[in-house]
C-alpha cells in the first residue's frame, strides 16, 4: 500500500476508536473531567511503554522535537479536558462533532505553521465537509447550550494544533510510540494535582468503563499518530470526520439516540466530501507520477 492509503486506513481506525472512547466516557457517569482524563491516559501510557520496550530503541527523542512534544502534549491535554466536559453536557453526537472540528483546524495550522499547500479544490471539499458538520451540530441557541458548545469547539481547536505538532514530528522521523508515550505521561502528570484534590470514589463498573476508554484512546492515538506521519494533513484529515458516522451508530445502539433528517443530510455531505477528496488525491498523484 502507498503511504497515503496507509494514512487513510489509520485515520479511519482512529476515528472508530475515538468514537468508542467517547461512548465509554459517557457510560462512566458523572465523574470530574480530569479524573476521566487521568485514567484514559494512564492506560495509553502503559500501552505505549510496552510497545517502546518491545521496540528496544530507547526513549531518546529526535533532535529538535522536544518543543513539539511539549506543545502537542499541552494542547492535547486541554483538548481532552474540553472534550470530556462537552461529552458530559451535550448529546454524544454533538460533542463528538465539535471535537471533530479538529481536522479543519489541522488544515489551517498546517498551512501557516508547516507551510503545506492547500489547493482550491481541496479547500472546497473541506468546506463541503464543514457544511455537513454544521447541519449535524445545528449551532443555534435552541439546540446547543452556549458554554459547553464553546468549550467543545475549543477542544477541537486544541486537538487540531496538537495533531499539527504530530505531523511536524513525523516529518522529523519521530517514532509514533514515543509521541504517544510522552503525551500520555505528560497528561497524567498535569492533571494529577487536580485528581488528588478532587478525587471521587468510583464503582467497579465506572472503573471498567474508564479502562475501556483508555484502551480505545490508545488505539485512537496510535492511529492518528501513524496517519499524520504517513501523509500530509491536507490529504487525510477529512477522513477523520468518519467519527461522526461511528458516533451516530454507537449513540443509537447504546443510548437510543436517533439523528434527525438534517443530521443525515450532514452525514451524506461528509461522506461525499471524503469520497471526492479520495478521488482528487488519486488523480493528483497520478498526474504527478506521469
Amino acid at each position: 500500500m502507498s503511504n497515503r492509503t496507509k494514512a487513510i486506513a489509520c485515520i479511519l481506525a482512529s476515528a472508530f476508536c475515538f468514537a468508542l472512547m467517547n461512548s465509554f466516557v459517557r457510560l462512566s457517569g458523572p465523574l470530574p473531567s480530569f479524573q476521566k482524563s487521568f485514567f484514559r491516559n494512564l492506560v495509553a501510557f502503559f500501552v505505549a511503554l510496552t510497545i517502546l520496550l518491545r521496540e528496544d530503541k530507547g526513549f531518546r527523542l529526535k533532535k529538535g522535537c522536544l518543543p513539539f512534544h511539549l506543545l502537542r502534549s499541552g494542547f492535547g491535554t486541554v483538548g481532552i479536558l474540553c472534550n470530556f466536559y462537552a461529552i458530559d453536557h451535550l448529546a454524544l453526537s454533538n460533542a463528538s462533532m465539535l471535537n471533530k472540528m479538529s481536522p479543519f483546524f489541522v488544515l489551517i495550522f498546517s498551512y501557516f505553521i508547516l507551510k503545506e499547500k492547500l489547493t482550491a479544490a481541496q479547500g472546497a471539499i473541506v468546506v463541503a465537509a464543514f457544511a455537513g458538520a454544521l447541519l449535524i451540530i445545528k449551532p443555534t441557541p435552541a439546540n446547543l447550550e452556549l458554554i459547553p458548545s464553546l468549550v467543545g469547539l475549543l477542544g477541537g481547536a486544541c486537538a487540531g494544533f496538537a495533531y499539527t505538532m504530530v505531523r511536524a514530528m513525523g516529518l522529523r522521523g519521530e517514532r509514533g510510540s514515543l509521541i504517544v508515550f510522552f503525551f500520555s505521561g505528560f497528561s497524567c502528570l498535569s492533571v494529577l494535582p487536580m485528581l488528588l484534590a478532587g478525587y471521587e470514589p468510583m464503582t467497579f463498573r465506572q472503573l471498567l468503563m474508564l479502562l475501556g476508554a483508555g484502551l480505545s484512546a490508545a488505539g485512537g492515538q496510535f492511529g492518528i499518530t501513524k496517519a499524520y506521519t504517513y501523509a500530509p494533513a491536507r490529504e487525510v484529515s477529512v477522513y477523520d470526520y468518519s467519527q461522526i458516522i461511528f458516533s451516530a451508530l454507537l449513540g443509537y445502539f447504546l443510548f437510543g439516540q436517533l439523528p434527525d433528517l438534517w443530521s443525515f443530510v450532514g452525514y451524506l455531505l461528509i461522506i461525499g466530501a471524503a469520497f471526492l477528496m479520495f478521488l482528487y488525491n488519486i488523480r493528483h498523484h497520478q498526474s504527478q507520477s506521469a
